[in-house]
């Protein structure tokens, strides 16, 4: 019997090329300013139309300030960024949500709020974390600019097919531990290449009882263990959060819609090419320590000893230990923290305000931290009001920013600066990440809230 991953893939392919690629049909193509402007270039060169524009939508957010968006952007290559998208989704006559436009954000946070992203679908975007949309019961992944122009012209990809691995986590989740520690966990295991050449479907219990947003955090983080991409089969927390948004299908088309969904899962006896299960009571809040986000542990353990680490990884352990400030057998706890980050498209949704504000509520930010809280979209802006979320962050001495990429990566105005700590919810901690010479612990909104208050690394569950 067919995994779900082959389901999707089969039902896709145009034509198999012998000895070669895949001809791979895809449902929807999301373009942000950083990796179109050379594929929207080559369609110009070739006097080429898109094929399918009603299945291209458009939206900055890599180089969006997170703040005063109503005035023209400051940086002139950000800018230039900008104005070059809105321009080619003119020209091409491309779905375009705008700076201050109501449906802007960041692509992935968008995406599923919005209903455009649906189970069964093959979806592409220019951006390495498409995986997010995986969370829907989707094949989603990132792929490269000019693959990017081929889905423009023709609504297909080139593609080899990767193999199939399910990752089962079962049991049950402590107090204070998310679906983003579970994400941090499976990476300290599996590193950042275990999963490389594999589109991951994750199952057991304690995948069935995340929410949607939960999800959508756990397969945004699906490339960082090295996979193609990675999916949730969809269910009635799936149908449940799609129904009436925006895009998703309406009454006839509804039904129909909901009774394909439902066929969506793979057999009982689907064979994968590996499959690995972990139980998520071993889980606990977790952080990064080091330069890759397979640099993990939980809260309170120390930093591996260097005899623990393989002798051919131990030049680049040390260097990754030297350029964070810390030491093998460190414990991160009580660790100064300069900057807080929420948001990015790993956890700048609804849920993860709640959670910050959760902890935050009837405290104070510490004195000389830095917060930035920036919500994927202005959907979340908007429930962040509606929820009064707002005034308890507010009265704890927080700001909310404009929606935006923000300090996931420095290709904006939200940088941190060089030797400073940050506590971010994002998704890469890689050395200059979040801007040059910053430092970076990768860590769940819960664990971004207890350092917000403290002003150091502190477990969130004593505070819960």
């Amino acid at each position: 019997m067919n995994t779900l991953f082959d389901k999707i893939w089969d039902a896709h392919v145009v034509q198999n090329v012998e000895d070669g690629p895949t001809q791979l049909y895809i449902d929807r193509l999301y373009c942000h300013e950083v990796t179109s402007p050379q594929a929207f270039e080559g369609m110009r060169s070739r006097g080429l139309q898109c094929l399918r524009p009603d299945h291209i939508f458009c939206m900055p957010d890599h180089n969006t300030p997170t703040h005063d968006q109503d005035k023209p952007i400051e940086d002139p290559v950000s800018k230039k960024q900008v104005d070059t998208l809105a321009k080619n989704a003119a020209d091409f006559g491309l779905a375009h949500f705008g700076m201050m436009n109501k449906k802007n954000g960041i692509i992935h946070v968008v995406g599923p709020e919005r209903g455009l992203s649906l189970p069964g679908m093959t979806i592409v975007c220019g951006d390495s974390h498409t995986s997010t949309h995986g969370a829907m019961g989707a094949v989603a992944f990132g792929i490269g600019t000019s693959e990017v122009e081929m889905v423009l012209a023709s609504q297909c990809i080139l593609q080899q097919k990767p193999k199939s691995m399910r990752i089962n986590i079962n049991g049950k989740l402590g107090k204070g531990v998310t679906a983003k520690d579970v994400a941090l966990y499976l990476m300290s295991k599996l590193t950042t290449s275990g999963a490389t050449g594999y589109f991951v479907e994750y199952a057991g219990d304690v995948v069935k009882n995340l929410t949607m947003e939960g999800r959508l955090t756990l397969c945004n983080l699906s490339i960082e263990m090295g996979a193609r991409g990675g999916f949730i089969a969809p269910d009635e927390t799936t149908f449940a959060y799609i129904k009436g948004r925006e895009y998703a299908p309406k009454g006839e088309d509804w039904d129909k819609a909901l009774a394909y969904w439902k066929t969506l899962k793979s057999g009982e006896d689907a064979v994968f090419d590996k499959e690995l299960s972990f139980d998520g009571a071993d889980i606990e809040p977790m952080v990064t320590y080091g330069t890759n986000p397979g640099m993990g542990m939980g809260i309170n353990e120390h930093i591996p000893s260097l005899d623990t680490v393989p002798e051919s990884s131990r030049v680049s352990y040390i260097k990754s230990l030297d350029y964070m400030g810390f030491a093998p057998g460190d414990q991160l706890l009580g660790k100064k923290v300069d900057y807080v980050f929420l948001g990015a498209c790993t956890n700048g949704r609804i849920e993860d305000f709640r959670a910050f504000a959760s902890i935050v509520k009837g405290r104070k930010k510490a004195d000389g931290l830095v917060a930035w809280l920036v919500p994927g979209s202005w959907m979340v802006d908007e429930q962040i009001r509606e929820e009064g979320l707002d005034k308890v962050l507010e009265e704890a001495g927080f700001a909310i920013r404009q929606p935006g990429c923000s300090a996931c990566l420095a290709m904006n105005d939200d940088k941190i600066p060089a030797g400073k700590l940050s506590v971010s919810t994002s998704n890469r901690n890689f050395e200059g990440r979040q801007g040059p010479g910053a430092r970076t612990v990768l860590a769940s909104p819960l664990v971004a809230a207890a350092a917000a208050v403290t002003g150091v690394i502190t477990d969130p569950r004593n505070l819960i």
